[in-house]
């Protein structure tokens, strides 16, 4: 058995991406996108007809010019998803306008709209997760949406403090980006004697997942955003893994065991959870990490400026 085959029968492997051609060929269980993916995907003519069919349902609705470019984003997200979900049997994360992510209401409106075209499209909202940037209002976002019976993916999530408070929101699910975070520090020269198992990105997401399954909150993680095969395999047995097709082809080509190094069973349970955090609380926390504060403001703006280009990108086709 290959490396890929073996890690799938101690976590559920995710792909990380919106080319459908990708997704045909690896068929994972779940499938992720966001506003860089759906971006580049777009940009190939072999997607023209996901463009075409949303700048036509724009126009359909009318509006102002504003309203039927946000309305044509929307449905190039969705129309990607319900292309993906041919080929998966599980959920596909669809990611909302990063410009939104510090207004709790207008990411809940936004959600519930492309959550509707999906069920326009034909596919339920049980398919669905909004994917939304771990900031303290989409956080509270997630919380009533899941009220709302909408599912959702807490994205570029770098500090303890965002897991904490995804977990005491009941989250459905939480992407620390263990990649961009091993970035940061490589940047700064503090990977001195660097080993996998100390990887700071590796070392973040295995204390979330003691810690989550210490107090059994019920928020399912999902690592994201690899470097390398090591990254990857130190975090076997955390719930989920999306992965990029490079490396899930490297996986591929691998052979050899791997060694489950997360283990949910073999953690003690405490009795009693903590007491969640206040805003104030989360906001300190969270500014005391000089890594996640930087990696998570430069998420919003490289997700913001790529939602910006697929504007412009359907503004040449009205």
């Amino acid at each position: 058995m290959n490396q890929l085959e073996l890690l799938k029968k101690h976590t559920i492997v995710v792909l990380d991406s919106g080319d459908i051609e990708v997704i045909k060929k690896y068929r994972p269980e779940d499938a992720t996108t966001n506003p860089t993916l759906i971006l580049n995907s777009a940009l190939s003519e072999k997607y023209d007809f996901i463009i075409n069919n949303a700048v036509q349902y724009a126009k359909g609705i009318g509006g102002s010019r504003s309203k039927k470019i946000k309305n044509a984003c929307n449905m190039v997200s969705a129309g990607f998803g319900v292309e993906i979900l041919k080929y998966i049997p599980g959920y596909i994360s669809t990611e909302i306008d990063a410009r939104l992510s510090f207004n709790t209401e207008q990411c809940i409106q936004e959600a519930v709209q492309i959550i509707k075209l999906y069920n326009d499209l034909g596919v339920h909202s049980s398919r669905v997760l909004i994917k939304l940037a771990a900031t303290w209002e989409c956080i509270q976002a997630a919380r009533q949406l899941k009220d709302l019976g909408i599912l959702c993916n807490l994205t570029l999530l770098f500090s303890f403090a965002q897991a904490r408070a995804c977990a005491e929101a009941n989250v459905f699910l939480i992407s620390p980006f263990v990649g961009r975070i091993y970035d940061w520090y490589k940047k700064l020269n503090l990977l001195s004697n660097y080993c996998w198992e100390t990887d700071p990105g590796v070392v973040a997401v295995r204390k979330i997942f003691t810690y989550y399954k210490k107090n059994m909150y019920k928020t399912i993680i999902m690592g994201a955003s690899f470097r390398s095969l090591g990254q990857i395999l130190e975090l076997t047995g955390c719930d989920r893994l999306t992965i990029s097709p490079s490396l899930l082809d490297q996986l591929m080509m691998k052979k050899g065991d791997i060694i489950k190094k997360l283990d949910a069973k073999k953690i003690s349970k405490s009795k009693d959870k903590p007491i969640p955090l206040s805003e104030s609380e989360f906001r300190f926390l969270h500014n005391q990490d000089a890594m996640a504060v930087e990696k998570l403001s430069e998420g919003i703006r490289q997700f913001s400026a790529d939602q910006i280009k697929l504007e412009e990108l359907l503004l040449e086709r009205f």
